[in-house]
């Protein structure tokens, strides 16, 4: 996949996407299910021609560009240091993962798995996002460190919680993989913070004129 400033700031946007939505669902807050199916489809398009094509429209990845624009922008208040943690674990076990091709292939035998529901009962169907997160658990949740999801325990008790967390987690990994494959690395954030912000401005700008 061409390697452009674009295709990273997307990628970026959908780790942030995911891991924003881990945080809202663990607290009882809003829920956007536009937003929860661009996580979704970006699990289940696994070979696209752009980055751009992996959420659908980029419309649906709104929250991902305005979280990712919070994050790298200058404002200190506008930082949720809870958000980094999460998105900076992810990335960190994707690498990881990408060392365990037995994790990998059980892992696209899941998706495979869970597209093939898809088909037939839609693409959040609960039994869909309940095959993911069954995924995510007997495979990424094996990693170390684990991702702590910090939220109400009385919600996180529910298995449609649970079930939705884990999806959006491995939704989450899904983008660090296109981060990578787009050129992405440890230093990249580092190296290329304003050149990455400026282009989530301007993708955010796009989608709400286009809204």
């Amino acid at each position: 996949m061409t390697t452009n400033n674009r295709h990273l700031a997307i990628a970026l946007a959908g780790v942030f996407q995911a891991v924003r939505l881990v945080q809202q669902t663990a607290s009882g807050r809003f829920r956007d299910e536009a937003a929860f199916s661009a996580c979704v489809n970006g699990i289940f398009n696994t070979d696209p021609e752009l980055a751009e094509s992996v959420f659908g429209e980029l419309s649906g990845l709104k929250i991902g560009l305005e979280t990712a624009a919070g994050q790298l922008g200058r404002e200190k208040a506008d930082r949720d240091m809870e958000v980094t943690r999460y998105a900076v674990t992810v990335l960190y076990l994707e690498r990881k993962l990408g060392k365990k091709r037995e994790l990998l292939d059980q892992i696209r035998n899941g998706i495979d798995k869970a597209r093939e529901q898809a088909k037939f009962l839609g693409l959040t169907h609960a039994s869909v996002i309940a095959s993911l997160a069954e995924s995510y658990r007997q495979t990424i949740s094996t990693l170390r460190p684990r991702i702590i999801v910090n939220g109400e325990q009385a919600i996180l008790g529910s298995p449609d919680v649970q079930h939705r967390i884990r999806t959006l987690l491995l939704a989450a990994i899904r983008s660090a993989v296109l981060w990578r494959q787009c050129g992405g690395g440890r230093l990249t954030l580092l190296l290329h913070r304003k050149q990455l912000f400026d282009e989530i401005s301007g993708l955010l700008e796009d989608t709400r004129r286009s809204g």
